[in-house]
């Protein structure tokens, strides 16, 4: 059953005798500041903040009254203009640089402000020209939210003059809160140690919302960096939008963190509290816009005011795409442009050579060569830092997951490197994310769950059947990690054991998916004893993967994979990598499956006859839709 809505309103129209306030929202920019495909070397459209700040404009022009400008978190990492930039250099940070000249009037912190550690993110923060919020990031946990120390102020009021009817006006003291999710202590306890802890996003929000109304907030809006689960509430949720949204005095929720659109205009009116067509959360006006800069969330509320103080009497919540029309702004390609150029500089630097393509359109669906290249180089750098210790003898794996592989990025967002010259952006593009090298000690029973809940992201496929779609889309791409230095095979038609969040599945009985599981042509048993090469996010239980007790984690590094990769290439270690898959799918006679892949693959036509793939054109977001017969499934790269 939904929670009723608040009444809509047409946007920007105010009715006799209400007020009008806009809010204006961004979330998970990740540094996208520039329509600039850094991978690529060329520029890109259709995202980016230079171009949310001409929809930032126009939605400041037609607004029938005041506005507020908001961002919902992870903006300081994600490109390289941000990842390659030296806090030490004295240059200012162009994300905050890009985002002062916008003139934000609040931002939240996302988990991924953490991934250069504290000293980064305080400098980045010192250059604001407007409050960054984190109600629930604790440096001294309290035995109240209200007795907590937190890592930055929690929350702001901001004040506005309002006008209603007859051209009246009003002051409106706006309470915004920041909170994100608590395992950022998980996911980056590498980089947090015990310095910073977290609390409940609801536990805290309950209480600020309380501790703002006394302290002079009208209303209240919520910047909660967590996505929409409509799955049973409990402690500690990472997507906990919707509880949120339930909390009594919260006006407005800006959601964020899942990379996905609310609300979705194509998207049906629906029963349970995510309701697309009034633009709410649990009766509440939302708005998640989506990433990199794709969508600007807009909320308009209409409010009154009497005795009892304001209330929101009607609201309209939409999202603004970019599109490929939509221009830079000039204002903000010029703050960046020195910042620009210096990365370009630095992508271009070589790396060597590669004698054949690395591209990632199949790295869903086979064992591929981008995923083996990280893999490899992580796996020679835990055997070189293990060297001369007890555990040098222990054989070691690597578990990586394929990045780049289209999703909510689009049927552009692939890797495709020609043979020729490497350089450093190419390493960026295979390792786009700046985690770290761990490594992990592991059974061979939990090797095979890792690979257990890796496979879960395939749909059950019936034998006999055709074109049956292969890729459950609620799993990222990147949570599908690759374990080198084994060879498996993948029975699809057993169940999954495991959803998107690592939760046994229904139904979660049987021998699994995993099948032929050996090392070095022997059977893995149970007990045997692995190292195994990780990112620090996968360390410390980020994506479907457990939460492993400390003394599991037997290497920690602050070298980026990155980096390691681009040694890797220097050293020519590339040159060397076997192409023998270290996993295929279980063969299924008279079986088909649908699979989706970006336009570029058709470049590739030696790996689509490997496969066999039949071209069923694109579809209306532009990826290409093939089918793969699974009679022999080699699933290897051609390349």
């Amino acid at each position: 059953m939904s929670t009723p809505a608040r009444p809509q309103a047409a946007a920007g129209q105010t009715p006799s005798g209400s007020f009008h306030l806009r809010l204006l929202a961004t979330s998970d920019i990740h540094a996208a500041i520039l329509p600039y495909d850094y991978a690529g070397d060329r520029a890109d459209s259709g995202y980016g903040l230079a171009c949310i700040a001409s929809l930032v404009d126009a939605a400041r022009a037609d607004a029938p009254g005041a506005c507020l400008l908001v961002d919902n978190g992870d903006f300081l990492q994600g490109s390289p203009l941000s990842d390659l930039h030296d806090p030490a250099s004295g240059t200012p940070n162009p994300v905050i640089a890009a985002m002062n000249r916008l003139g934000y009037d609040a931002a939240n912190l996302g988990n991924h402000e953490f991934n250069f550690g504290l000293p980064t993110l305080r400098a980045a923060v010192e250059q604001a020209a407007f409050p960054v919020l984190s109600a629930n990031t604790l440096t001294r946990r309290g035995a109240t939210p209200g007795e907590d120390e937190t890592l930055l102020r929690p929350t702001t009021i901001v004040t506005r003059t309002v006008t209603g009817a007859a051209g009246k006006t009003r002051t409106l003291n706006v309470g915004l809160i920041g909170l994100l999710p608590p395992q950022i202590t998980l996911w980056d306890r590498f980089h947090l140690g015990g310095e910073v802890t977290a609390r409940d996003m609801v536990e805290t929000a309950a209480h600020h919302v309380q501790a703002l109304r006394a302290q002079g907030a009208d209303i209240v809006i919520l910047l909660a960096h967590t996505g929409i689960d409509t799955g049973p509430a409990g402690p500690d949720m990472e997507n906990a939008a919707l509880t949120l949204a339930r909390l009594p005095g919260v006006d407005a929720i800006v959601a964020g963190h899942s990379h996905e659109i609310f609300p979705h205009a194509d998207a049906p009116r629906g029963e349970d509290e995510a309701d697309h067509l009034a633009g709410t959360l649990s009766g509440t006006p939302a708005v998640l816009p989506g990433y990199r800069g794709s969508h600007l969330g807009q909320i308009d509320l209409e409010l009154s005011v009497g005795d009892g103080g304001w209330s929101v009497t009607r609201h309209h919540a939409r999202l603004v795409p970019v599109t490929p029309a939509t221009p830079a702004d000039p204002a903000i390609t010029d703050t960046i442009g020195p910042c620009h150029t210096a990365t370009l500089a630095r992508m271009h630097a070589p790396l060597g050579a590669t004698d054949r393509p690395i591209h990632s359109y199949l790295s869903l669906y086979r064992s591929d060569l981008p995923v083996l290249l990280v893999a490899e180089a992580k796996r020679r750098a835990v055997r070189l830092a293990l060297t001369g210790t007890p555990l040098a003898g222990l054989p070691v794996l690597a578990a990586t997951a394929p990045f780049n592989t289209g999703g909510r990025a689009g049927p552009r967002a692939y890797t495709d490197i020609p043979a020729g010259n490497l350089t450093l952006r190419n390493a960026a593009d295979l390792q786009p994310f700046p985690n770290s090298l761990c490594a992990l000690r592991l059974t061979g029973a939990e090797v095979k769950d890792w690979l257990e809940r890796a496979n879960s992201c395939f749909h059950r496929i019936t034998p006999g059947n055709a074109d049956q779609p292969l890729w459950n889309n609620v799993f990222p791409g990147h949570a599908a990690d690759t374990i080198a230095g084994l060879s498996y095979r993948i029975d699809l038609s057993a169940p999954p054991r495991y959803d998107e969040s690592g939760r046994p599945a229904p139904g979660n009985i049987g021998p699994g998916r995993i099948r032929d599981l050996a090392h070095d042509g022997r059977p893995v048993a149970p007990a045997d004893d692995f190292i195994v090469a990780v990112n620090n996010y996968r360390a410390f239980g980020g994506g479907p993967y457990p939460v492993l007790p400390d003394d599991r984690l037997v290497h920690a590094s602050r070298t980026p994979v990155r980096d390691l990769l681009a040694d890797f290439f220097r050293d020519g270690g590339h040159h060397e990598i076997v192409t023998e898959p270290a996993w295929r799918f279980l063969p299924m006679p008279e079986t088909s499956v649908l699979i989706w892949s970006g336009p570029g693959l058709r470049e590739h036509p030696a790996d689509m006859a490997a496969h066999d793939l039949t071209d069923f054109g694109l579809s209306p977001d532009g990826f290409l839709c093939l089918r793969m017969p699974l009679d022999t499934a080699p699933c290897e790269s051609a390349t």
